[in-house]
Formats: C-alpha cells, structure tokens, sequence
C-alpha cells in the first residue's frame, strides 16, 4: 500500500451509490485513492456523496435500467478519468411477495434492476476492463444462495446474478478481466424499506 491507498490511480465505477453499500464502497474506494464515477436516480444523494468523498468524483444521475445508461456512465468515465479499472454493480431492489401474489410488474422491475442492468453494464465496461486488467464485483445476496419465503423473485434475481458472474468470470478470465460477487447477509440499509419491511 501506498501512502495515497490501495486504490490510487485506479478508476472506479459504482451504480447505487447514493445509498447503502454502493454509498459505502464508492466512499471506501475514494479514501483509498481512486477517483470514483457514482452512479444512481437521485442528483441530490449523489451530489451529497460526492461531497464526502477524499478525492475526485464523478456524478452520473441515472436509472440503470434505462437504455443510454451504460454508454453514459462507460463515456463519463473514460471523458473524465480515462478508463475503468474496477466496476460495482450495487444498485439493487427488494420486493416483498409469496409466489402466487407477486405481480408481472413487481417480476419485471426486480430482474430489469438486480440482472439485466448489472449485465448490461458488464458488457459496456469490457473494452475498458480489459485494457486496464481490471475486475467487476456484483453485489448479489445470500437469498442467491438460499431459498426464503416471501422473497421468490428477489431470490432468483440474486441466484441469477451469482450464476452470471460465474459465468463472465470464465468468458474473460483469458483477458484477465477478474469477476466476482459478493452475498452479503442481512445489511440494514433503505434497500429493506424501500421493499417494504418495518424496522
């Protein structure tokens, strides 16, 4: 480690970084060093995150599940840092519903957020990741390891994600692109409230 930390001079992309543990990492990554492009909807978390970070950021207001979303937050990075070295894919939702009441809408937003926006923001990043040799972490759950009532579709989101990395892992690892994720257990953060649990 360096004086300036472990990550300095690395440039770092987190989505869901207004909040919970894409807010945790991306100011974890800046007091390591690195100049850090923060992703999420909400302009004014994100202004407020950028405030605390150590060092140089970058805001990129915007919903991962739109369709621009990747080529902005991949050419916000290169325009302003010049390149990508590590991306976390964060931003995630939880709904709360048995199998049987859990509307078409209700399926749709959780795979759009918890899967298809990490994927897609994977495969714009590649180019960038593979030039630097750089790693992908994706946020999953440990309900993508383990079955729980009520959480159906959430669960299969995160064993989704999980069996996504696995797969991107051995798709580049030849290019020496590293792809994790990680499970955290229970992690009291707006995610749980905003899903619709009580304290």
């Amino acid at each position: 480690m360096t004086s300036q930390g472990l990550f300095a001079g690395k440039v770092v992309v987190v989505t869901g970084a207004s909040s919970g543990i894409g807010r945790a990492a991306a100011l974890g990554f800046s007091r390591e060093g690195a100049s850090v492009v923060l992703v999420s909807r909400d302009q004014a978390a994100l202004e407020a995150v950028a405030a605390e970070a150590a060092g140089p950021t970058a805001v990129v207001a915007a919903d991962v599940t739109a369709d621009d979303t990747p080529a902005r937050v991949v050419g916000e990075a290169v325009a302003r840092f010049g390149g990508i070295d590590v991306l976390v894919n964060a931003a995630g939702i939880i709904g709360t519903a048995s199998t049987d009441q859990t509307p078409d809408e209700l399926f749709d937003r959780m795979m759009a957020i918890n899967v298809r926006a990490p994927f897609r923001m994977m495969r714009e990043a590649f180019p960038q990741l593979r030039e630097r040799r750089g790693n992908i972490v994706n946020v999953s759950s440990v309900n993508g390891l383990r079955a729980f009532a009520g959480v159906a579709v959430y669960c299969s989101s995160k064993a989704a994600l999980d069996h996504l990395t696995r797969c991107a892992a051995l798709d580049w690892a030849p290019f020496g692109v590293r792809v994790n994720c990680v499970n955290p257990g229970v992690t009291v953060t707006n995610l749980h409230r905003r899903g619709g649990m009580d304290e």
